[in-house]
């Protein structure tokens, strides 16, 4: 069985995303956090393109495991500009994040497929897992969470990608701190179940591991890739749906939310759990593959993701 870490490992098994360093700071998020709001995202958006520069021109490992992904999902060789709108997407995305978790909703044009897959778990009260990925942005669905008082959505991580998610989250947006729920114990197990039996949607992110847990090598955009088990496994233990979540950025102010279910533990056999439990994760890496081919500058894992490592 697999067991989540505490924290995710820092040694030579962590994954590449783990060891390579972090850029910026807390402090440099509360300080852009405020100028966003005072000049408001129009003028705010200014600063994104020297960011984006900056990224793009320094960041060559970055810039190396770009060009690999956008072929694929291109199938043909990215131009400068398909990478450098890659950044820019995600330079807004994150730019984007101070103004939704702060209930600015009027910023933006926000469309939401499925939503009647959300609105009958809600009136079944039993909640449901929300698997999302490096793609796009998930706190579209916390702001829609937010906005309607129904609809109440928490996020799950490891305890140590925990802490960083609060600290963000804090830096944004005080009144959200310690948002996150960290993985780790039979307590937050525990934590995890007491939250779908109040019909919370628990989000997870179903595309990277930090190393040393238990993959399923999936053929992704034409190559085998390693998908973490997790938290499918966590679902097939607790017996719940999975619903698909991505929030496409699709220029602009405008975004797509999707939802879609991908599997159902709740009446699967122990003795078919493995089994429902590796085709779930191929269900989710298809339907990732699909939406990275559809809208390729929204995946944001900016290392060698097929590397294995």
């Amino acid at each position: 069985m697999t067991r989540a870490s505490s924290a995710p490992p820092r040694g030579p098994n962590a994954a590449e995303w783990v060891r390579r360093r972090e850029r910026g700071s807390i402090w440099l998020l509360r300080l852009m956090t405020a100028f966003s709001l005072a000049v408001g995202r129009r003028v705010g958006r200014v600063v994104l393109y020297v960011i984006a520069a900056y990224f793009f021109l320094f960041a060559p490992r970055a810039r190396r495991a770009s060009l690999v992904y956008l072929q694929r999902a291109l199938g043909r060789r990215p131009t400068a500009r398909d990478r450098f709108r890659q950044v820019m997407a995600f330079a807004t995305t994150i730019h984007d994040r101070v103004y939704l978790l702060n209930d600015r909703f009027e910023l933006f044009d926000i469309t939401v497929v499925g939503e009647e897959l959300m609105r009958e778990r809600v009136r079944t009260d039993r909640g449901a897992f929300l698997v999302g990925a490096h793609f796009g942005s998930f706190e579209v669905t916390r702001a829609i969470g937010r906005r309607q008082p129904d609809l109440r959505v928490a996020m799950v991580a490891y305890e140590g990608n925990a802490r960083k998610i609060n600290a963000m989250m804090a830096a944004i947006n005080p009144t959200l701190a310690d948002g996150t729920v960290g993985l780790g114990s039979l307590d937050a197990m525990l934590k995890v179940r007491g939250l779908l039996d109040e019909g919370v949607f628990v989000g997870m992110l179903g595309d990277r591991t930090p190393g040393g847990e238990a993959t399923a090598a999936v053929d992704f955009l034409g190559a085998p890739a390693g998908f973490p088990i997790g938290p499918m496994r966590l679902a097939a233990l607790l017996g719940r749906r999975v619903i698909l979540m991505v929030g496409v950025y699709c220029g602009g102010n405008r975004y797509r939310v999707v939802f879609e279910e991908i599997a159902d533990f709740s009446r699967v056999p122990r003795k078919e759990r493995e089994s429902a439990i590796r085709a779930a994760v191929v269900r989710y890496a298809g339907r990732l593959e699909g939406y990275c081919r559809e809208y390729p500058y929204n995946w944001f894992n900016f290392f060698d993701f097929w590397s294995g490592e």
